[in-house]
């Protein structure tokens, strides 16, 4: 859990630039922003993993599949309810998006603890 925490904050805050940030939550255009940004969380997991649990290398590629899902339904509701920093739901919005990929973690982490 520690590992893939770990993970999200360096994807996620360190490594995401504005334009991935702000591109993937536009109605347009939106498609090559989202697939950079989780290209480099599975860039990021799949050597960790490697590393750590090598046997649940495909633990990457499900945690890419997850991200992606989480990220575009945040952008869809970000793009077609105007959600921008002054909207009420901004932060919710952002609170959700983060407690599912947390729970993500959490759950793929049981998993590999598990076999």
């Amino acid at each position: 859990m520690l590992l893939l925490t770990f993970k999200h904050i360096i994807a996620d805050f360190v490594l995401q630039t504005a334009w991935m940030a702000h591109g993937k939550d536009q109605k347009h255009g939106w498609a090559l922003p989202l697939l950079v940004h989780c290209l480099i969380h599975l860039a990021v997991a799949l050597p960790l993993i490697l590393i750590v649990a090598p046997k649940f290398w495909f633990v990457a590629l499900i945690d890419f599949v997850i991200h992606i899902t989480i990220d575009r339904a945040k952008g869809f509701v970000s793009a077609n309810f105007a959600v921008d920093l002054a909207h009420p739901w901004f932060w919710t919005l952002i609170g959700v998006d983060q407690a599912l990929h947390h729970l993500t973690g959490f759950g793929l982490s049981i998993f590999m603890a598990a076999n």
